[in-house]
């Protein structure tokens, strides 16, 4: 063996010894610092069979590593919220701002795409079509596969219909949209019409995730629609 790699030998069980030393030279010091028992491994001098104390040992570190996940999981979540509030908070400004009813549907359409990840958004009113691409009659067939959403009031996630998302997305996008949101616009009672997302992300947007922001997201634009619907 090389004289350096003794020396390696040398100064690790003289580290050993130092710390031996100072462990028996200060017995409180595990009450001073518990947390490092749940990261050291005392094995029992009972041989092959498991102590209670290792066991408990075992089960405590299991539980921390387990809290240590959901913390993480909670900060990740309140970060995300964070996020989605600061996007929610810039398209209310913008809609705000808005002079009328075109500017809203274009900041509305621009800002969900580039915050909310979206590859296509669309907004569809309730309206005499005449009145431009965005309107479609109330009893029109299309209109009416996603009535129920203003009898629920909640948006809805996932995969939708064929009828659905021809309702919902152009010709050419529908067939390119794996999964969307559909947020229901009301003025009350009165339903305005409906706003979309679609991805090409089968995973996207699905029928497990959080509803509380798109909710926010419809109220915010059905106010800023309801309100410039005359100027149309």
């Amino acid at each position: 063996m090389s004289t350096q790699g003794k020396g390696a030998l040398a100064e690790e069980a003289l580290s050993e010894e130092a710390v031996e030393s100072y462990l028996r030279a200060h017995p409180d010091f595990f009450e001073r610092h518990l947390s490092l028992l749940e990261v050291l491994r005392l094995p029992h001098p009972s041989g092959a069979a498991v102590s209670l104390i290792e066991r408990q040992m075992a089960v405590m570190r299991d539980k921390n590593r387990a809290l240590e996940r959901k913390l993480m999981d909670l900060v990740h979540t309140a970060r995300e919220n964070e996020r989605l509030s600061q996007r929610m908070h810039q398209l209310a400004l913008g809609v705000m701002e808005a002079e009328s009813l075109d500017a809203v549907l274009a900041i509305t359409q621009e800002q969900l795409r580039n915050e909310f990840r979206a590859d296509v958004v669309v907004v569809r009113l309730c309206g005499d079509p005449a009145q431009g691409m965005h309107f479609m009659a109330e009893d029109d067939p299309a209109m009416q596969s996603l009535s129920h959403l203003f009898e629920h009031r909640r948006p809805v996630c996932g995969r939708l219909s064929d009828t659905q998302l021809q309702a919902l997305f152009s010709a050419e996008d529908a067939p390119g949209v794996a999964s969307a949101v559909a947020v229901p616009l009301l003025d009350g009672t009165q339903p305005l019409g409906f706003v979309a997302l679609g991805s090409q992300e089968a995973s996207r947007f699905h029928p497990g995730m959080g509803t509380l922001f798109l909710g926010y997201l419809g109220e915010i634009i059905s106010h800023a629609i309801g309100g410039r619907l005359g100027q149309a």
